[in-house]
């Protein structure tokens, strides 16, 4: 095993997903069903440890110092949520010109 590697998991299917609100469940599943991320659904605890055991093996003899993206394909992409989970609701109006502007 390579020196100091370590997985970085994505959004997985588990119990802490499941503690999350309902909505923010239901939305990030969604979310990665339309396509966000390369493989579109979230990852298993065995994704996880399929990655873990790579890199515990002898054939990850020559990967050392690295952090490997167990993410589905997210970490290609632009964020590891869509915009719409990332902060407040962006509004459309417009907004009067302060006088003298």
């Amino acid at each position: 095993m390579g020196i100091g590697n370590s997985i970085s998991p994505g959004w997985v299917e588990d119990s802490v997903l499941n503690s999350l609100p309902e909505a923010f469940q239901t939305g990030l599943r969604e979310w990665q069903e339309r396509g966000w991320t390369p493989m579109r659904r979230l990852g298993t605890p065995a994704d996880i440890g399929i990655a873990v055991a790579l890199i515990c093996s002898p054939d990850a003899a020559w990967i050392t110092g690295q952090l490997i993206e167990a993410d589905g394909g997210a970490s290609l992409v632009d964020a590891h949520l869509p915009l719409e989970f990332q902060g407040p609701e962006k509004t459309t109006e417009k907004r009067a010109k302060p006088q003298g502007a």
